[in-house]
């Protein structure tokens, strides 16, 4: 029984301790002067006055970017001159303030407290206008405006999964470093993956499984992920994510 669960344990952290060791997520900094500089991702509004819709993801800041990433929206109607983030933010929580937070101020593509962001979703033109369209409806009708949990959820990638069930025209596939993706109540332990190409059991996000065309098999366990994508030839593993590392199919 005690190796057993010296097994599981060693599964669980092998992947978060080789991206701590390998360098991928700083532990030295204060979160006070990390950088939010644009990372050039995000199309420039005069030259693009077409409507778009961005997801991102990065990496957590300190040691819990060495199990999960932070996830957000950016989006630009056509002819606006800014973009808005929406994501959930946890300093609000335990303060009757929602959580969701919606912002002009901050890069669309800014780095995350200095990790660079990459593209999960880039939708542009009558896509991103559809997907626009659903938004303010997506948002108001996430189950947690004013809860937070870091672990397992809900959290700011329990809220980007949600807008994704909400809003099929993004077609996105979170990746499964994204903890928080699939937290669900208790009164609904079945749900459609965030992809909305397959379904997922999730208990509160501690323990679950999921098979999609989009994310392929996944199991959670304690929040974190191993999975096969049979149709991109990869894996998933906790902390690392897939592996190999290259877009998605």
């Amino acid at each position: 029984m005690a190796s057993g669960l010296l097994l599981v344990l060693g599964l669980l952290t092998a992947g978060p301790l080789w991206t701590l060791a390998s360098g991928r997520v700083p532990l030295h900094g204060d979160w006070r002067n990390a950088t939010h500089r644009s990372s050039g991702l995000a199309p420039d509004p005069a030259a693009h006055p077409e409507a778009v819709v961005q997801v991102y993801s990065a990496r957590v800041f300190g040691w819990r970017g060495a199990f999960a990433v932070h996830t957000w929206l950016a989006a630009k109607p056509k002819g606006a001159t800014r973009y808005a983030r929406y994501e959930v933010i946890g300093w609000y929580a335990g303060s009757d303030r929602s959580v969701v937070w919606a912002s002009s101020a901050r890069p669309a593509d800014a780095e995350w407290y200095g990790a660079a962001p990459t593209i999960l979703a880039d939708l542009r033109g009558p896509q991103a206008e559809a997907a626009i369209a659903k938004l303010p409806d997506a948002i108001a009708s996430y189950p947690y405006p004013k809860s937070y949990g870091m672990w397992p959820g809900p959290n700011s990638n329990t809220f980007t999964a949600h807008l994704a069930r909400e809003i099929p025209e993004l077609h996105l596939t979170l990746p499964s470093t994204a903890i928080g993706k699939d937290y669900l109540p208790l009164s609904r332990i079945v749900s459609r993956t965030p992809s909305g190409t397959g379904y997922q059991l999730s208990l509160l996000g501690v323990l679950g499984a999921s098979v999609a065309a989009d994310e392929g098999l996944e199991v959670n366990v304690l929040g974190l992920v191993f999975g096969v994508d049979p149709r991109n030839l990869a894996l998933k593993l906790p902390g690392i994510g897939r592996v190999p590392d290259r877009p998605q199919a």
